[in-house]
């Protein structure tokens, strides 16, 4: 019998998640449960990268942990922990950073760039040296598909640069893992701006729907969502990629697809069909949000004690591997 493939991912304690994590990936993560072996990672010395508030970081931690808990993510299937439970990942990352990364590997990561484009005198070292440590997330459980975003590939293609490099000059160690990214909702875009992904940015609050919002936020904030010229509901990414944005959390939250979209509001214009899918989008958070308030504490402590204890049997593995290739005794 085949062994099941592994997959890792995680999601950083920074900031409130909202719809766009949810379709983007975690939604994503509960249809991969079933087939792969999943470790799911609330990666949380990631986060600090930049100042955090502590208080905040640590009640951010647990309610991403509740998030999964809720999206349907099941912890006797796939395995949820904390990064910083697992001491394996900072150690690996030291390694690859004095045997395998060089400054001209990280001074081409383009998130790296984007972040110190305001002076690098304000850039913490750990934002510059991140994708090491996230090569040391993937590379310690033997990963074979890492989900992500769009703007992670290079990411991972570093990952995987670092892993033929310590394959080459000491013994082949660690598997090269592919990328998986979902063809629909990979990038689920601003309310106000569709060129911008949704995030908590420049144009506040309002073009992001957190999944903690206030349902009466949620339905104002899509009622006054921008759109496109015309008044057609239709998809088409070019010329009406506003809609087209819209169109795709409908789909992604009712299963309809677009041309069934299309022909429901046909004639009907974009105020009806912004009417429909705040319906739509109220309906699902009503119910996540009260799946949410039902986990505690507890079960959160006793799902990340467990997934720690599971996530350390194949890092220390794994380290113990590497620490003989290297001559660390």
């Amino acid at each position: 019998m085949n062994q099941k493939k592994i997959i890792f991912s995680g999601i950083k304690p920074s900031g409130d998640l909202h719809l766009g994590n949810y379709l983007g990936a975690i939604s994503q993560w509960v249809e991969l449960q079933d087939k792969y072996k999943c470790l799911f990672c609330v990666v949380n010395y990631h986060a600090i990268t930049v100042r955090q508030d502590p208080a905040i970081l640590k009640q951010r931690t647990k309610d991403i942990v509740k998030i999964y808990l809720a999206s349907g993510i099941n912890s006797q299937k796939a395995n949820i922990f904390l990064q910083s439970d697992v001491y394996e990942h900072t150690e690996l990352a030291w390694i690859l950073n004095c045997t395998s990364t060089r400054m001209s590997d990280l001074n081409l990561m383009t998130q790296y760039k984007d972040k110190s484009k305001n002076g690098e005198n304000n850039v913490s070292v750990g934002l510059f040296d991140y994708p090491v440590l996230m090569a040391s997330d993937i590379l310690l459980y033997n990963t074979d598909i890492v989900p992500v975003g769009d703007d992670q590939v290079q990411h991972v293609e570093l990952c995987r640069d670092l892993a033929k490099r310590f394959n080459h000059d000491y013994a082949p160690t660690f598997k090269l893992p592919e990328v998986m990214i979902r063809k629909q909702g990979a990038r689920i875009m601003s309310l106000n701006n569709p060129d911008n992904k949704m995030s908590k940015s420049d144009d506040g609050d309002s073009g992001c729907i957190y999944l903690n919002d206030d349902l009466d936020t949620v339905r104002k904030k899509i009622m006054k969502s921008v759109t496109d010229s015309g008044n057609e509901v239709k998809y088409d990414l070019l010329e009406k990629p506003a809609v087209s944005n819209l169109m795709t959390i409908y789909h992604l939250l009712t299963g309809e697809s677009y041309k069934d979209i299309k022909n429901t509001y046909s004639g009907k214009g974009y105020g009806d069909f912004k009417k429909g899918l705040a319906d739509v989008v109220v309906k699902f958070l009503g119910e996540f949000q009260a799946k949410l308030n039902s986990i505690s504490d507890a079960q959160v402590e006793k799902v990340l004690e467990s997934g720690a204890t599971c996530a350390k049997v194949l890092a220390e593995e794994t380290l113990k591997k590497v620490k003989e290739r290297v001559g660390i005794i």
